[in-house]
């Protein structure tokens, strides 16, 4: 039985080509790219390149592309390097309630540093307002940061017009941007963005590698001291065939972004339908009705009344349907999603909640055929519930 993958948010499959492109920089070319002979030469000059093929997807200039190992060390060196570079000017940032683990646990962190937070609250589809966030500015707030599309509901959130309002009050804004970057059209100049956070294997690139993009003019220290790999500011001997895998994974989403997107979404909404139609007490999470086009185009995110979530889960598994609770770096926690308490979902609905994400991978048998199961296995497991 071929498994069917609906969990694309917490991971991608690698694409053949971006195989095929590292391959020769583990085996042939395996220079270190600080190394003056001609080995260590030719990594520097793919290292360069790769950094100027990423930045020409956003926008940016290729000095403001710096190497990580993903939106986690991203998101950290982003919160943490503005804190420790600009307290001089205040110790207030502002987030919201429904961040990544990694912008919230950071948040936490510099809390008991002396910084103050404030945690934007969101609407029942998972929408910042602009005028709370205005309202929540001050004199001491040095930054701001908001996710660019929600990982578990799918929400894509006004980056540009919170990017506007910041820069009016002279606030840096940071994004992470892991869901959107290689699914919808990014230019963090546009935007306003200062600084955003991307992970390569969301975008059907390798895992272990991302970049934090760097507005030019922020004067930020090293978040790993040691070398003076990425000018100075990121120690450590570069991960060259993860970069090329990166950029290369990068040419191939910005390439066939909208045609992507369109075949995605389509089969987004088909599988919505289906399963609203099929089902009773079933409801959509996130953004809905005129503001789905505000949702990202992978993203169907339900809540069954009266079923359990984990054994829902365990029951598509056994069918070879791999799908999700929620985001993948809470997995094994016995707590409700917190994005869903946030936008409203009493406990009980939270515990009953599976995330479906796509690809351009999958396919309409694949969807009907997890559709099938959705009805079938609810109509077991609310069977086998008390008080259903």
């Amino acid at each position: 039985m071929k498994e069917i993958y609906l969990d694309n948010a917490a991971t991608t499959r690698m694409k053949p080509e971006v195989l095929e492109a590292m391959l020769p920089y583990f085996t042939d070319y395996y220079g270190n790219a600080s190394g003056v002979y001609s080995l260590g030469a030719r990594s520097k000059m793919v290292l360069d390149q790769a950094r100027g093929k990423i930045a020409s997807t956003i926008g940016a200039y290729e000095e403001e592309i710096f190497f990580t190992s993903g939106g986690s060390e991203s998101d950290n060196w982003a919160l943490k390097a503005v804190c420790e570079a600009y307290q001089h000017k205040g110790k207030h940032i502002i987030t919201t309630q429904m961040e990544h683990h990694a912008i919230l646990h950071t948040a936490s962190y510099l809390e008991t540093r002396g910084f103050e937070v404030t945690y934007l609250p969101v609407d029942h589809e998972g929408f910042v307002s602009l005028k709370e966030l205005e309202e929540a500015m001050r004199e001491d707030t040095i930054l701001v940061s908001v996710m660019y599309v929600n990982n578990e509901i799918g929400s894509i959130l006004p980056i540009k017009e919170i990017g506007e309002l910041c820069h009016k009050h002279g606030i840096l804004f940071h994004t992470d941007a892991v869901q959107a970057y290689g699914h919808i059209p990014i230019h963090v100049k546009e935007n306003q963005i200062d600084l955003m956070s991307v992970s390569a294997h969301k975008f059907h690139g390798p895992k272990g590698v991302g970049f934090l993009y760097i507005k030019n003019g922020l004067e930020l220290s090293s978040f790993i001291h040691g070398g003076s790999q990425e000018r100075g500011r990121r120690a450590g001997t570069e991960n060259i065939p993860g970069i090329v895998g990166m950029a290369k994974a990068a040419e191939l989403a910005h390439r066939d972004m909208e045609v992507n997107e369109e075949k995605i979404s389509k089969l987004r909404d088909y599988m919505i339908n289906r399963v609203m139609k099929e089902n009773t007490q079933v409801f959509l999470n996130g953004p809905k009705g005129e503001n789905i086009k505000l949702r990202a185009s992978n993203n169907v995110h339900l809540s069954f009344a009266h079923v359990a979530g984990e054994s829902f889960l365990i029951r598509l598994d056994m069918e070879g349907v791999a799908a999700s609770a929620g985001s993948a770096c809470t997995s094994g926690s016995t707590d409700p999603s917190h994005v869903l308490l946030a936008i409203g979902t009493d406990r009980e609905l939270a515990y009953s909640s599976l995330r479906f994400t796509l690809s351009e991978e999958t396919t309409r048998e694949e969807i009907d055929r997890t559709c099938d199961l959705i009805r079938q296995i609810v109509s077991q497991l609310r069977e086998l519930s008390p008080i259903f």
